[in-house]
């Protein structure tokens, strides 16, 4: 197994460097096998959902496509994808962050009863408490 850092991926997702874009997207078609897959862990999902947002414009249904092929293809083993499954699903219906999600539902798999936050969009998931102040100063 090989680790795929986020600048590779994105040039193979948006090939937009062609000399970089050519290197990345031999390696991962011929490297990335079922055999042998390449691993995606949970930091370059989230890096990745940035990069297409904030540098490329991506709108949130191309990100979710791209996300959504990442997690389903064989030849990418996927860091917690169970939760990475989860935060795509709230991200596509309730446009919640994707890192925000992931974040909340890791922490619930790993026995947290509530993740803290003071993002408002968040804190509309159960796996979140918005943190407010609780006496005046």
């Amino acid at each position: 197994m090989i680790g795929l850092d986020t600048n590779v991926l994105i040039r193979y997702i948006v090939q937009d460097d062609p000399r970089q874009a050519k290197k990345a997207t031999r390696f991962i078609e011929t490297r990335c096998t079922r055999d042998s897959p390449g691993f995606i862990n949970r930091v370059v999902l989230c890096e990745i959902v940035w990069v297409l947002e904030s540098a490329y414009r991506f709108q949130p249904d191309q990100i979710s496509s791209v996300i959504e092929k990442m997690l389903t293809t064989a030849e990418f083993i996927i860091e917690n994808l169970a939760e990475a499954v989860l935060a795509l699903q709230v991200y596509k219906k309730q446009g919640i962050d994707f890192a925000d999600a992931l974040i909340g539902f890791i922490n619930r798999n790993e026995g947290c009863s509530q993740t803290i936050t003071f993002d408002q969009k968040a804190s509309r998931l159960d796996i979140f408490n918005l943190l407010v102040d609780e006496s005046p100063l």
